[in-house]
């Protein structure tokens, strides 16, 4: 049984996984128009987004932003599992990115001054996962996942798969994004997938978009008992359809359930808000849950659209909750699709609990996770 002993965290929600916990709990939404953080000259400035408020934590000479990030959420969890030197020396490290070191190499990072010897380290999309590693270290197996909005739900799948099959005797798994740079905004706004409404309301007729926001996240991995959550199954498939779009019947996602025996009795979709989304996850969860259905549990309403970072963001906040035994209440007011509960207060986690992830391209992730 693999255990998830330890978690991270870094968004506009707070600086730790309590901050998160708290800001979830008491529905605190942390939306600013993008004018704020870009200028009001940015073609963008109207635009809604999310980031992190404290921006001396993404500012150092050597490593880049997104390394930071990165470094800022293992760390985290890291000490709340208590590993040791040795615990580390031998863990193995998975990383999962959409846009890597994007941010602070396609522009100038908003008040830091690089050393030039670290240039070519700071382009690179693997340099957070090895300074992971350099900063704490972490000597076995390391892999970078870029599989666009399913990273970080895939960071910790590959991680489980190196635990079970003996690679390592435990494993870090992390995930970062910070996608609010005029480039990447330029990119999203052209494919038009960005949302113009400060409220996140995924199934809501006619919602088009997505708020983009930055977001980090760490979970270890053990192979411990004890009162932790664990981690019950990973897997993943493609729907070979559409390089920037899924199929608005959920293409494959059912698929991802039918080895489980167990069913989950909740699901935290991975509803973005873009109108394909808004099609596709009811019409996969119907194919999937044909008779009793799953409580769903949207977290983008409060943390925004991390790209590569969101899947394992919102599974740590899952996991935050599980610790209690309990689910995440859903921000009030939001549309609910049609045969599915959006629980507006806390509940108890009766079973296991699916959160779900799709990347761009048509590829579809699963994890299940428990309460203690």
């Amino acid at each position: 049984m693999l255990s998830i002993t330890g978690l991270g965290t870094l968004s506009a929600l707070g600086t730790d996984v309590s901050s998160h916990h708290r800001a979830v709990l008491e529905r605190q939404i942390p939306f600013q128009r993008l004018g704020k953080l870009l200028g009001t000259d940015s073609p963008h400035a109207a635009r809604p987004g999310a980031w992190i408020a404290n921006r001396a934590l993404l500012i150092h000479r050597k490593w880049s932003p997104a390394t930071m990030a990165a470094l800022h959420v293992a760390r985290q969890a890291i000490a709340d599992a208590g590993w040791t030197a040795d615990d580390l020396r031998d863990a193995a490290l998975v990383l999962g990115t959409s846009r890597g070191n994007a941010a602070g190499w396609l522009g100038p990072w908003p008040g830091r001054r690089p050393f030039k010897l670290m240039a070519a380290s700071n382009t690179i999309h693997s340099e957070p996962v090895s300074a992971i590693s350099i900063e704490f270290g972490i000597t076995g197996p390391n892999h970078v996942l870029a599989s666009g909005c399913a990273a970080g739900l895939d960071a910790i799948g590959i991680a489980m798969m190196l635990v079970k099959c003996g690679i390592a005797p435990r494993a870090l798994a992390v995930a970062v994004d910070l996608p609010l740079v005029p480039l990447l905004l330029d990119n999203y706004a052209a494919s038009g997938i960005l949302s113009a409404e400060l409220t996140a309301d995924p199934y809501r007729p006619g919602t088009s978009g997505f708020i983009p926001a930055e977001g980090a996240a760490a979970m270890t991995i053990d192979k411990v008992s004890g009162n932790h959550p664990r981690l019950m199954h990973y897997g993943c498939n493609s729907d070979a359809c559409d390089p920037v779009g899924i199929p608005k019947d959920g293409g494959r996602t059912p698929d991802l359930f039918k080895p489980l025996t167990t069913m989950p009795t909740a699901v935290c979709p991975h509803a973005t808000g873009t109108s394909v989304q808004r099609a596709a996850d009811p019409a996969a969860l119907l194919r999937a849950f044909p008779a009793r259905k799953p409580s769903l549990h949207l977290l983008k309403p409060f943390l925004g659209h991390t790209i590569g970072a969101s899947g394992m963001l919102e599974s740590v906040v899952l996991a935050a909750f599980l610790r209690d035994g309990k689910l995440p209440p859903n921000l009030q007011g939001l549309h609910a699709p049609p045969d599915f509960d959006l629980p507006e207060q806390q509940t108890s986690a009766a079973g296991p609990v699916a959160k779900l992830s799709h990347g761009m391209g048509g590829h579809n992730a699963l994890l299940v996770l428990t309460a203690p």
